[in-house]
């Protein structure tokens, strides 16, 4: 596929939406312009509908196809490429790849639509850093680019009326929650040293026994009650880790699943990793390497076996090949791939909204500066990221984007998906400017534009019982022609789970095909 096709023009056009929407207005009446961003979710009920397999109008051939363009699909894409494999397609639902990694750009910066960073990989975690030090991140002797590491400050809460530096040191604990801090780090140090808790998953040490770890039975917020932890400001940290990583609730989430969070980083992380439009980086250099392999606008309607060969049904082609690798996300399997098990996860949905402001909110004398990550402690939401904070100036431009995050996890996932995706742009808009202004009273008249994207389908809930639920997605049955490749085949939705998985599927398509 040609730059042209899925080029800037293009994505621009379809990251801000086909009109842009005006019906909210700051306190001097000036008009807030907006959309609401395509997510896919209409093409994926499509999908779902089993609308997507229109009559077959031509027929190609490939060794390979690959299903999905998000960090998945475009890894194994890069692995196959890398290692001399060409004859391989891969199809993407919407006009540009990317999935959660995907990003938006206007006339002030670029910002991210999801996932916005990495931290820094450790030794063991040799794929991410292969791919690093191939986009120049990672030097020979073992040194990170300072362009790309997290600028300072990376960290700031509102609490108690104030912007505090940090997260945990602004939470102020008495002493009884500083020792309970203390022995809850003493308990992440001991994990994290056992080896077991790794990124990716399938790197720990002790990953045969993973999936009958008895934290898997608990609740994180079962898990800390059973250990005494009782500080209110602790447990907010839990829950906070908990909504961060998985938009789910401590109260939901496997106890296994929130020690990961905190024990599978390096003690010592100097990162993380980051860029104004978030893990879009990344998606950016693994597009430059397999673009010419790229089918966009192409939702895949079926797979299933033709003799000895598969055949795949997308946008009126079919591709026959000898092996599919399913990246798009495994809920979506059942309706497509011909004996495909159900996928048990429930998923998370999420709103993300950018504000493109004309100039900063004021701050009070005492408030911390503004950080790359700003988190409003007594919220639903999860804060916003600065998209210009990496920019080398000497003093911030008063122009910016802020990235906001707010998880539905507070019902069944499956009535908040609903909800979400009957709220219409003033609604989705409202929600994000009435939490932040909690913390900026005069954000209305900094904020010139809103665009919103509604994640319905954002990431697997790692629930209690969800590390043996991964067995059937987990290894390729025998005689399998299908390899599962998303990051919820591991559970966690990951940049590291996402490129893993990616890779595995492409090394068992290539030894069937090669």
């Amino acid at each position: 596929m040609s730059e042209d096709s899925i080029g800037r023009r293009t994505f621009i056009a379809g990251a801000l939406g086909a009109a842009a929407l005006v019906g909210l207005s700051c306190k001097s009446g000036r008009p807030l312009a907006g959309s609401l961003v395509d997510d896919g979710h209409a093409a994926g009920h499509l999908i779902r509908d089993g609308g997507a397999a229109p009559p077959v109008r031509r027929r190609e051939r490939r060794s390979i196809v690959i299903v999905g363009g998000g960090v998945a699909g475009l890894s194994a894409a890069w692995w196959l490429a890398k290692h001399g494999v060409t004859d391989f397609v891969l199809l993407e639902l919407l006009s540009r790849p990317g999935g959660n990694a995907r990003w938006g750009e206007n006339a002030v910066s670029a910002y991210p639509w999801g996932a916005h960073y990495v931290p820094v990989p450790g030794p063991h975690a040799t794929l991410v850093r292969e791919l690093f030090a191939e986009m120049g991140l990672l030097s020979a002797d073992g040194s990170w680019s300072e362009r790309d590491l997290c600028f300072a400050p990376k960290e700031r809460a509102f609490v108690h009326g104030r912007w505090r530096e940090g997260l945990v040191e602004a939470l102020a604990m008495d002493a009884d929650g500083e020792r309970e801090l203390r022995r809850f780090d003493a308990v992440v140090d001991e994990l994290r040293a056992s080896g077991a808790f790794t990124i990716p998953l399938a790197l720990g040490a002790a990953d045969h026994d993973v999936a009958r770890s008895p934290l898997d039975t608990l609740t994180a917020e079962a898990w800390l009650a059973r250990e005494g932890f009782r500080s209110e400001a602790l447990r907010w940290y839990v829950d906070y880790a908990c909504r961060d990583d998985f938009g789910t609730r401590a109260r939901d989430a496997s106890a296994w699943a929130a020690l990961h969070y905190f024990a599978a980083r390096e003690a010592d992380d100097p990162g993380p990793l980051t860029w104004p439009e978030g893990n879009g980086r990344l998606v950016r250099h693994l597009l430059g390497r397999v673009e010419a392999h790229v089918v966009a606008d192409a939702p895949v309607g079926r797979v299933e076996r033709a003799g000895t060969r598969m055949r795949v049904v997308a946008a009126a082609t079919e591709w026959t090949c000898d092996a599919v690798i399913w990246a798009a996300p495994t809920f979506l399997a059942r309706y497509v791939v011909e004996g495909a098990p159900a996928a048990s996860w429930r998923y998370a949905p999420w709103l993300v909204a950018n504000l493109t402001l004309d100039r900063r909110p004021r701050a009070a004398d005492d408030d911390a500066p503004e950080a790359w990550d700003n988190v409003i402690v007594d919220s639903p939401g999860l804060g916003y990221v600065v998209a210009t904070h990496q920019a080398l100036r000497a003093t911030p431009e008063p122009r910016t984007v802020w990235t906001y995050y707010r998880a539905l996890a507070d019902g069944d996932p499956a009535a908040e998906r609903r909800r979400l995706l009957a709220m219409d742009w003033r609604a989705c808009a409202e929600l994000a400017l009435a939490d932040l202004e909690r913390a900026h009273p005069d954000l209305r008249e900094c904020v010139s534009r809103v665009d919103v994207m509604r994640h319905g389908h954002a990431m697997p809930r790692p629930e209690p019982g969800f590390l043996a639920r991964r067995a059937e997605w987990w290894a390729p049955a025998r005689g399998a022609r299908v390899f599962y490749a998303n990051s919820d085949v591991s559970g966690l939705s990951l940049f590291e789970e996402a490129q893993y998985r990616g890779v595995r599927a492409a090394e068992h398509a290539m030894a069937l095909v090669t």
